[in-house]
């Protein structure tokens, strides 16, 4: 007998029976029209699309849009203005000048004429200006004209040299160093003597002004180095400077230390110095006495008057021209002598090659490069090792470095003045980029690419790399 039997509810059951079978027969999910997706209508998009809630939330992301662009822009702008850029420097004709000091001996007995024939040769060297020696000393004389410093001294050869350097492009600077004012009048060919010694200063300058010098050349020693003498100098230079080409006063350095001169405002009376890079001396240098005086300069204060630089004393060839590449990449203007870059034997006409295209290159280099025209100079001590058993460690190896920069190009200079072959140490400047390419070198026999703790530093070598990171070139 069934457990419920005794209270049996006919209408309970038959409602259970009905629900059973409903969930047999009905499905679990409703059919899928019911939830089918319909597109809105024109009339419901319209009536959606111009509802207030729809039109604030359209304003609402156009002007966080905008806030957005102006946000974005308002930082990089910032950006730009903070970072540290650096700010081209506008020079005058002889802070980018290669002078070429012409000397009255190696004309020959030709005079100027030889030299007018090498002018167009000079320039395509890199020389823009001329610094015209020996044209005067204290017993020059213009009735004896036998020498050939004397017949340098012609007017009418000088004015020819003048001529001629204007149509090839160069500038004539002539050098007064230990000569007299008296001598430039009478070279001059003032018939008429001044009694007026300032006088006649004022009338010598004007004269080879108006002949076309675009400066004059004084020694720290002679009387003209003077404030009061320097003053008037200057204003004779001013008149002729508004003319055209601004004229210039270079005081060479003979001294140890240069003495100041300074007019009104404190500036500096004199555009450029000019200094030896070696002692004077009677014999070759050793390479000691070289990297001594090198590095005594390179670690040297700057100056406030624009430097110019000659090599000086007397060394090999294999040197002068490690000083060569020196000269062309310091700050400042080179001055070079003819004896510099000409080879006299012939059995070194590939050495005396090698070292034209040296000069070439370098002043073409130096000419479009803002690193070395007018960047900052670091001084950087060497730390490597030399490849020769035989050397001790102790002493320091014979090699000077330093680096021109400006804004993210770098320029490194490595100079070699030891008999034997050098490896950087990998730790050495750590800053630096490991990569670059070789720019120039005293051999010129490098090129392309390069890894700077890898590379093998010849005896007697020197190297001109532009630095740059990996995966990229400036």
């Amino acid at each position: 007998m069934p457990l419920n039997a005794g209270n049996h509810d006919p209408v309970q059951g038959k409602a259970l029976s009905d629900a059973e079978e409903a969930s047999e027969t009905t499905p679990l999910l409703p059919p899928a029209s019911v939830y089918s997706w319909q597109p809105l209508t024109k009339q419901e998009l319209e009536a959606a699309a111009g509802s207030p809630e729809w039109r604030a939330t359209r304003h609402y992301l156009v002007l966080a849009f905008w806030l957005t662009w102006v946000t974005m822009l308002a930082a990089a702008c910032t950006i730009v203005v903070l970072s540290p850029r650096p700010v081209p420097t506008c020079l005058k004709w002889w802070q980018k000048s290669l002078f070429y000091r012409l000397q009255p001996e190696l004309t020959g007995s030709e005079g100027n004429n030889a030299v007018s024939d090498h002018l167009l040769h000079l320039q395509s060297l890199g020389v823009g200006a001329l610094i015209l020696e020996g044209v005067f000393h204290k017993k020059a004389s213009l009735t004896n004209l036998s020498t050939p410093t004397e017949n340098l001294a012609a007017l009418a050869q000088i004015q020819h040299l003048f001529m001629e350097s204007k149509k090839a492009g160069l500038r004539v600077v002539l050098d007064l160093c230990k000569a007299t004012l008296l001598e430039l009048e009478e070279a001059a060919w003032n018939s008429d003597r001044l009694s007026n010694y300032s006088s006649a200063e004022k009338h010598a300058l004007r004269f080879w002004l108006e002949q076309g010098v675009a400066g004059f050349v004084i020694c720290d020693t002679d009387e003209a180095y003077s404030e009061e003498t320097l003053l008037e100098w200057r204003g004779v230079l001013e008149e002729f400077g508004h003319r055209g080409v601004k004229k210039i006063i270079v005081v060479k350095q003979t001294s140890d230390v240069l003495r100041p001169i300074r007019g009104s405002n404190n500036v500096t009376l004199v555009n450029m110095v000019l200094k030896s890079i070696l002692p004077k001396s009677h014999h070759h240098l050793s390479a000691d006495e070289v990297v001594h005086a090198v590095e005594a300069w390179l670690q040297m204060s700057p100056e406030e008057a624009w430097s110019g630089w000659s090599i000086g004393g007397k060394v090999s060839h294999e040197l002068k021209r490690l000083l060569l590449v020196l000269m062309m990449t310091l700050p400042g203007s080179p001055a070079l002598q003819h004896k510099d870059i000409i080879n006299q034997t012939k059995s070194q006409k590939t050495e005396h090659s090698a070292t034209v295209a040296l000069l070439t290159t370098l002043s073409h280099s130096k000419a479009k490069e803002e690193a070395l025209l007018y960047g900052s100079f670091t001084f950087l001590p060497v730390n490597g090792s030399s490849n020769s058993s035989s050397n001790s460690s102790s002493s320091p190896a014979p090699v000077l470095a330093f680096l021109r920069s400006w804004g993210c190009v770098q320029f490194l200079i490595l100079l070699n003045f030891g008999s034997d072959s050098y490896t950087l140490d990998p730790a050495w400047a750590s800053s630096l980029p490991e990569k670059g390419v070789f720019v120039a070198s005293t051999g010129m026999n490098h090129l392309g690419s390069m890894s700077l703790f890898s590379f093998n530093l010849q005896p007697r070598e020197a190297i001109v790399v532009k630095l740059f990171k990996a995966g990229s070139y400036s």
